[in-house]
């Protein structure tokens, strides 16, 4: 099943990144080959949670053979200017489709001394940072979201969360590793961390069911 295109996403959202720009900028932005509609805002800080853990594994596959809908997610770091970043460290963790954790026990699980879902990758020339993962399942008060870190050298330079359009999460829950789950019972709008994020840390999502691509670009101060 389709999932939502690129333009139907981008009309969805509260405010257009690109139309917010300067002309300058924008072309500046769109020269540099930006993956993605939230062009070199800079993303705000949100909290780790109590899941964040380094175990230490540079990995661009992050599955570890947890069932869900396949994706490849994708994070470019820009300066605050559009200007890439190479050789930044980016961390992403976040819950398989039946919102558990790996490294922790919660009401849901014991995945003590589990690694699934967690990774690191360095950035390329292009800035982008790339990891083949899963869509990720929900828990309660909580819509669907990724985390990740953002290094430069040895500082944190953001810790933040990425999101979905709703009606994509819809349509993926429906696959059978997220069935037994439901639907979320948060939505975006429902979520204060979310809303607080604002359109700019709503992914673009293109793709499929079988295949999903997740793309944002963050902006961090250099």
């Amino acid at each position: 099943m389709p999932i939502l295109s690129r333009r139907t996403i981008l009309t969805a959202l509260a405010a257009a990144p690109f139309g917010a720009l300067s002309p300058g900028l924008r072309r500046r932005a769109e020269a540099q080959g930006l993956i993605a509609g939230s062009a070199c805002l800079l993303q705000p800080e949100t909290t780790a949670g109590p899941f964040y853990l380094d175990p230490g594994l540079v990995r661009a596959d992050i599955t570890e053979g947890r069932p869900g809908a396949a994706m490849t997610l994708r994070l470019q770091v820009v300066t605050a200017d559009c200007t890439p970043i190479p050789g930044a460290r980016v961390d992403v963790w976040h819950c398989d489709a039946g919102g558990i954790y790996s490294a922790f026990r919660s009401g849901l699980a014991d995945a003590r001394g589990q690694t699934f879902l967690r990774g690191t990758q360095m950035t390329g020339t292009d800035g982008v940072a790339a990891f083949r993962t899963i869509y990720p399942g929900w828990y309660p008060g909580r819509t669907p979201h990724v985390h990740y870190k953002v290094f430069l050298g040895d500082r944190t330079v953001l810790t933040s969360q990425l999101y979905f359009p709703a009606g994509a999460s819809l349509q993926v829950y429906r696959g059978a590793a997220y069935r037994g789950r439901g639907r979320p019972d948060t939505s975006n709008a429902g979520d204060f961390l979310a809303r607080r994020a604002g359109a700019a840390a709503v992914a673009d999502l293109s793709g499929d069911t079988a295949r999903l691509d997740a793309a944002l670009v963050v902006g961090v101060r250099a």
